[in-house]
């Protein structure tokens, strides 16, 4: 995957965890401790963003231009730190010192009293929500940096501000892990937000040289309302270019109706014909065949990502692959297309971790594996979504059922997944996965209800979050109905004085947000009442008025 290049900004948020007024505003990563430093110099600074955002590139933009001498040159030594290679040290207690010759050997030639009583030192924190530390803020806390304790005391100790607190502290996280650390911690609360809508058109443009082709591709992207709120995250823009460039190349169809799951299925192959022609020699384009020749490994890929998404684990090492029959002494396990869908890399002490590409791909297979289970009438696997055992499972149950396992967590970790199912549940896509699939199944009544009950569940009260990915599931099973009522609430006055619901509110707004309508005059009252108002707010940025 290659490296995007962009101006690499990240929201401030001041007081985010307090009900206080929040104050917003772009700031450079470079400037985030300066920003600290202001009030707060003795807490820590959380960078929260979706997977594939681009945190970890804003760390190590900061890291680069700190070594090669443009900025921040008071500080005199930057440690950076991944979890997933945290979660591998063994040692049931260390000091601060230990701790660190574990990632930095070379430190040992180091006088100790002069590194921590005369330097100024940054540990920077990447990905907590790859951590399997138990964080107890309430435990014991370190103070001195002789004093030995667990890996997940000494990282809460740090933190707290009371192990080495002339250090400053930055941590990273994808959003439904970041409140793992409390508030009272964090003096500065900042957010990567990804592309804008002209970093968008940018990216296609200079990715895809064929002036004509890029064209086509960022007007069909513009035309898919799922395609292109997903399209701020860079490494979404990527898998969107190879898949867009690929059809269209082949087939030069101008209108592609590509829902989310049709362009992970359609990703899915082209990884699977480059390994064909790399690894094979072989040039298999027929899509049934590639599916056939890789079901073995790509079913064990689908099992491991489900297994873990269900634990919430999103990093993985040797004994979690073993466990789904994957051999990872064999290099034929991970050569062609899993260089693009499954990484490994090599972790502390020469041991091996592995990762999805991207967190989108794991929730995609994981969908993938428990529709195969669907179908095969696998009963097992499928427990997870009831809360007594069940016999025979039908799809409008399991779907419904999914519904509301996705809905009651709190995370949010199931809310991809959930699309991802619902969109395989078609019979469009059915049939783009003939050859990993035994048989196709008649879904047409199962969706129907499947879709009635997601809008009554849009009825309920439900945090904003739930209610917009609902709003994408019914896109994904290809029913454009509430997206067309609101569009006729925008487009017209046949409406004047219509109460909207809370939710309707709710979805009516990010509509607005996530296309380039511009209302000439935004009036709340035509939609709703006074009560409603405030879930409006965000739409006033797509108005040239309002009232």
């Amino acid at each position: 995957m290659e490296n995007v290049n962009h101006e690499h900004e990240i929201l401030k948020i001041d007081d985010a965890f307090k009900n206080k007024k929040t104050q917003d505003k772009p700031i450079k990563c470079n400037d985030i401790f300066t920003e600290l430093r202001k009030n707060n110099k003795e807490k820590i600074v959380l960078t929260k963003g979706v997977a594939g955002i681009g945190k970890t590139v804003s760390v190590h933009k900061f890291i680069l231009d700190w070594a090669e001498g443009n900025t921040n040159q008071d500080i005199h030594c930057v440690f950076l730190f991944l979890f997933r290679e945290i979660n591998m040290i063994k040692d049931r207690e260390l000091n601060l010192h230990e701790f660190l010759l574990k990632f930095y050997p070379e430190l040992k030639d180091l006088e100790k009293s002069k590194l921590y009583k005369e330097c100024k030192l940054v540990f920077i924190f990447d990905g907590l929500d790859e951590s399997r530390l138990l964080l107890n803020f309430k435990s014991e806390t370190l103070n001195t940096v002789e004093e030995r304790a667990s890996v997940d005391v000494l990282f809460t100790s740090l933190v707290k501000g009371k192990l080495l607190p002339s250090a400053l502290v930055w941590v990273t996280s994808r959003p439904a892990a970041a409140n793992q650390i409390p508030p009272e911690y964090v003096g500065l609360f900042t957010e990567v937000q990804g592309f804008t809508d002209e970093q968008k058109e940018q990216y296609f443009r200079k990715r895809i040289t064929d002036e004509n082709l890029s064209s086509k591709i960022i007007s069909h992207i513009k035309t898919s309302r799922s395609l292109y709120i997903m399209c701020h995250i860079p490494v979404f823009c990527w898998i969107t270019a190879t898949v867009l460039q690929n059809i269209l190349i082949k087939n030069s169809e101008e209108n592609i109706s590509t829902t989310l799951t049709e362009m992970y299925i359609h990703f899915l192959l082209i990884q699977m014909n480059m390994k064909s022609q790399k690894y094979d020699e072989k040039a298999e384009r027929e899509r049934t065949k590639l599916l056939c020749l890789n079901k073995e490994m790509i079913l064990k890929l689908a099992k491991l990502a489900f297994e873990q998404l269900k634990q919430k684990n999103i990093v993985f090492y040797e004994d979690d692959l073993e466990e789904c029959d994957i051999d990872v002494s064999k290099d034929t396990e991970f050569t062609g297309m899993i260089a693009e869908i499954f990484k490994m890399e090599d972790g502390l002490h020469e041991t091996k971790v592995f990762c999805f590409v991207h967190l989108s791909v794991q929730e995609f297979l994981a969908a993938v594996h428990v529709f195969v289970c669907y179908l095969n009438k696998n009963m097992q696997e499928l427990q997870f979504f009831f809360d007594k055992p069940e016999e025979n499972i039908t799809l409008q149950k399991l779907l419904q059922n999914t519904v509301d396992k996705a809905m009651n967590s709190q995370r949010g970790h199931l809310d991809l997944f959930l699309r991802f199912l619902m969109g395989i549940s078609l019979k469009s896509s059915q049939n783009l996965l003939k050859g990993l699939i035994t048989h196709t199944e008649d879904t047409t009544e199962s969706i129907t209800k499947t879709t009635e009950y997601i809008k009554q569940v849009q009825n309920r009260k439900i945090s904003d979050e739930a209610l917009v990915n609902l709003f994408y599931c019914l896109l994904e099973l290809k029913d454009h109905s509430l997206y067309e009522e609101i569009q006729s609430y925008l487009s017209s006055d046949e409406h004047p004085g219509r109460n909207l619901s809370s939710s309707m509110c709710t979805v009516l707004t990010y509509v607005l947000l996530m296309s380039e309508k511009v209302l000439d005059e935004f009036n709340p009252k035509r939609f709703t009442s006074p009560s409603n108002y405030k879930r409006l707010i965000p739409a006033v940025r797509c108005c040239r008025k309002a009232l």
